[in-house]
């Protein structure tokens, strides 16, 4: 049996509000995570997006596979707002998801508030 360092995906197991963001990151839970993060109602999860990347469906793929728990997806595409393509708000609304792309800063405190109101909402985070 070989013992070592294990590295697993980021991911905590739960609801949280976003405590602060910037500076390439994000805290939240008394607990800091460098990157991008999805924040859906299994937890909150490191995310390969970053700012200037194409937001392809792919990078949604843990959003489709909650859809059903979820009602809005605030998406934070960085210091500015860029509209998500074509493809991908299609794949949403079938799924019965509204989406709404913001800059980061305003994604979490939209995400904040709505998650104190008890609302089925979800974040998509690009970091800042």
């Amino acid at each position: 049996m070989a013992h070592g360092i294990e590295i697993r995906a980021a991911h905590f197991p739960g609801r949280a509000p976003i405590e602060a963001y910037g500076k390439g990151g994000f805290r939240f839970a008394d607990m800091s995570h460098r990157g991008s993060i999805l924040c859906l109602p299994s937890g909150i999860y490191g995310w390969d997006a970053t700012e200037g990347s194409a937001l392809t469906a792919a990078l949604f793929d843990k959003v489709m596979a909650e859809a059903q728990d979820i009602e809005f997806l605030l998406v934070g595409t960085g210091m500015e707002i860029r509209p998500l393509p074509a493809d991908l708000r299609a794949a949403l609304r079938a799924a019965q998801v509204s989406s709404d792309p913001m800059s980061t800063g305003a994604a979490v405190r939209t995400y904040n508030v709505m998650l104190a109101e008890s609302r089925a909402v979800a974040a998509a985070l690009i970091a800042v």
